[in-house]
């Protein structure tokens, strides 16, 4: 698949595939999302603001450029700023691919790190040298301003141009806790809002610290996605119950929501509101408690966010998908366009693609 390079939340030829329960594939604009869902469905989306997480800097024992890539931390809490997991790269920036970014000077316990106005101290080596724990220095509300002051966004070589904040918030954007765009909520503005509402489906948010997608080392890599701290409000809960209650779907925007709902699901309890980390892997072998479709961007095989997917569908559907994806130049990363999975409940048919949503683009 082709990257999506230019940053356009909802470029008007944005396309939508969708696979059905039963494996079949149709598409459509994505800007008939709503058409595509039915009237009782919940669309719940992750309303977590992005932070500017890129920081660049010198290591103070050798002298050399660094970059910081923000990556993690325990809490949503608003002063919970001083102690977070980065991964850690040489000098240069997003121009360069990920994969063939320098490594850092060699990092030790201890080190200081200048970034900007920001000062930090790795307090521990996590595994991999260019893993690390930091803390910084100052106040709560010093780092919030350096961090906003000094942070670019996480950024990628296949978007050229320097990202702007703007350019990675959803349009439900809310507590700055993500540290790349939850990107499947691009799709949202008023007019799908109104489109949502008028068709009947229902519309709820939570909060979840969305992490970063790529660290350039297929070691740390196999690790993502890290933990990620999430909110789930009690008001999301009672609509999700009421849903279900009324043999309404749940429908994910983005696997971000997937990970903090399946997470704060139990079978002893129920859905659970409040404050929760996700700390598990969803896969094949994942048996959903409760989001009955998903949709997400176009996610590459081999990807966390494609083998999240895996627990939507069998991998003779996604690969179907994949090729079908591929066939009709269907972009893929954070600005490209959409797929809408149901979960699965058949054996997929053979070869049963069709274009009943629309006709079969270009």
């Amino acid at each position: 698949m082709k990257a999506a390079t230019h940053p356009a939340q909802r470029p008007r030829d944005a396309k939508l595939l969708v696979v059905d329960a039963t494996g079949r594939l149709e598409h459509a604009p994505r800007s008939r999302l709503a058409d595509c869902l039915d009237p009782g469905d919940l669309l719940v989306a992750n309303d977590a603001a992005t932070l500017p997480a890129s920081l660049h800097g010198v290591h103070g024992r050798s002298g050399e450029a660094i970059e910081v890539r923000l990556a993690g931390r325990r809490s949503l809490a608003v002063d919970a700023v001083h102690q977070f997991t980065a991964i850690v790269f040489g000098g240069g920036d997003h121009r360069t691919r990920t994969e063939d970014r320098p490594s850092p000077p060699a990092l030790r316990a201890g080190d200081a790190l200048t970034l900007g106005p920001l000062h930090a101290t790795v307090l521990h080596i996590l595994d991999h040298p260019r893993l690390i724990a930091l803390r910084f220095d100052g106040t709560a509300d010093a780092i919030w301003a350096g961090i906003a002051r000094h942070g670019r966004p996480i950024q990628y070589a296949h978007v050229p141009e320097p990202l702007a904040l703007w350019d990675v918030w959803t349009q439900v954007a809310a507590p700055p806790v993500a540290f790349e765009p939850p990107s499947a909520g691009f799709v949202l503005d008023w007019a799908l809002l109104t489109a949502l509402k008028q068709r009947g489906v229902g519309f709820s948010t939570l909060t979840h610290a969305a992490g970063i997608s790529s660290t350039g080392d297929p070691a740390l890599d196999a690790r993502l996605p890290f933990d990620e701290p999430y909110h789930l409000p009690a008001s999301t809960v009672r609509v999700i119950e009421g849903t279900r209650a009324n043999s309404g779907r749940i429908v994910a925007l983005g696997t971000t929501v997937t990970r903090a709902l399946e997470h704060a699901a139990s079978a002893s309890t129920g859905l659970r509101a409040g404050e929760g980390v996700a700390d598990q892997r969803i896969g094949p072998q994942t048996q959903l408690r409760i989001v009955d479709a998903i949709i997400s961007g176009t996610h590459e095989p081999g990807t966390s966010h494609y083998e999240l997917l895996r627990a939507f569908a069998g991998d003779a559907v996604l690969r179907r998908a994949a090729e079908a994806l591929e066939r009709h130049g269907y972009r893929t990363h954070e600005f490209g366009d959409s797929v809408l999975i149901e979960r699965g409940i058949a054996a997929p048919c053979d070869g049963c693609e069709t274009h009943a949503l629309a006709a079969e683009p270009a």
